[in-house]
């Protein structure tokens, strides 16, 4: 089998891009980083440097392809909107412009369950349940690549997305490498009371769902759907855990969810003024993150796709920190 894979050199796309040439699938992978790059093409993976915004280059990319895994995006929790725009949107326009070109088979689309949520808790959700006003400009561009898709589908190109909540694992650096660092220094406080439950899914179990997309059945097309783990933990006692087995200190200082969030509120409107407009230390976004409850229904994918998560949180979690305690020694405790 044929297969693009974009995003190849963040997380989930070297994953995928990896997996599939295991399985003897014939990979091309794209990616800006060429660092990574050259590390795909020393295991055997056929490579190029792509920007999604180049439309032709994309479209050459296209061609001859079976399938295309279009995970690339620009996930930050913090940017200009135009940054997100280009990156989110007319990337993935651009990919299903090559894809309807080319006469691709099939498009598989990585989305995000982070268009559900706002500053509130929201706990199962459902993929038909109604979308808040987006609060980051990550969410209100993907929902608009989701349209993108959308239309696509309604064009006659097979499309399938989903939605995976909080990928983690070996090779990681968006989840837990943010937090030890501030584990390591003792600026992360308890956001809330400390009890709030969150989904999260294992890389593994990501990539699984998404080579179930490959060749799920007709009936699954021009869908969206949730993966996580389908096992809710509490992410405080997790981050415990994570500090018992690096040898750091707990958190012990607490902030009530609503006095991080007029803080956070405060800082992004300082940090917008600045003339680099950096990342605050606190966002809207990261306190909603940290102090809601924030869990996804993933039955349809168990019924349609046939998705079982079959690492669990406690395994990942295992796997995670034997990779993090090789690679970084030095962000342990002494």
């Amino acid at each position: 089998m044929k297969t693009l894979v974009t995003g190849a050199t963040g997380f989930l796309g070297g994953a995928l891009a990896r997996r599939l040439h295991n399985m003897g699938w014939d990979v091309t992978a794209l990616g800006r980083n060429a660092l990574k790059l050259e590390q795909l093409e020393s295991e055997g993976i056929r490579t190029y440097q792509i920007d999604l915004t180049d439309k032709t280059a994309l479209a050459d990319a296209c061609k001859d392809q079976e399938i295309v895994f279009h995970c690339a995006a620009f996930p930050s929790p913090w940017g200009s909107f135009e940054k997100f725009y280009q990156a989110n949107v007319i990337g993935t326009r651009n990919v299903i412009h090559g894809c309807e070109e080319h006469k691709v088979k099939r498009l598989v689309y990585v989305s995000t369950p982070s268009l559900y949520f706002d500053y509130t808790s929201r706990t199962d959700v459902k993929e038909t349940d109604a979308l808040p006003e987006p609060i980051s400009n990550y969410s209100a561009t993907k929902i608009l690549a989701e349209q993108e898709l959308d239309e696509a589908f309604a064009r006659g190109l097979a499309t399938i997305a989903i939605r995976p909540r909080a990928i983690f694992g070996p090779g990681d650096t968006v989840i837990f490498p943010r937090l030890i660092p501030r584990l390591q220094s003792g600026r992360l406080p308890i956001l809330g009371d400390g009890e709030n439950i969150v989904d999260l899914t294992y890389i593994d179990n990501v990539v699984d769902a998404l080579l179930l997309c490959a060749e799920s059945p007709a009936n699954t097309l021009g869908k969206k759907y949730n993966i996580s783990n389908g096992e809710p933990i509490k992410i405080w006692k997790l981050i415990e855990r994570l500090c018992d087995e690096l040898q750091l200190p707990h958190p012990t200082r607490r902030i009530s969810r609503q006095t991080a969030h007029v803080a956070a509120s405060v800082l992004e409107a300082v940090y917008t003024m600045l003339p680099t407009h950096p990342e605050p230390p606190l966002t809207r976004v990261s306190v909603s993150m940290m102090a809601n409850n924030t869990t996804l229904d993933i039955s349809a994918a168990r019924n349609e796709l046939g998705y079982r998560p079959k690492v669990s949180v406690e395994e990942g979690v295992q796997r995670f920190l034997k990779w993090w305690k090789e690679t970084n020694p030095s962000l342990q405790g002494r």
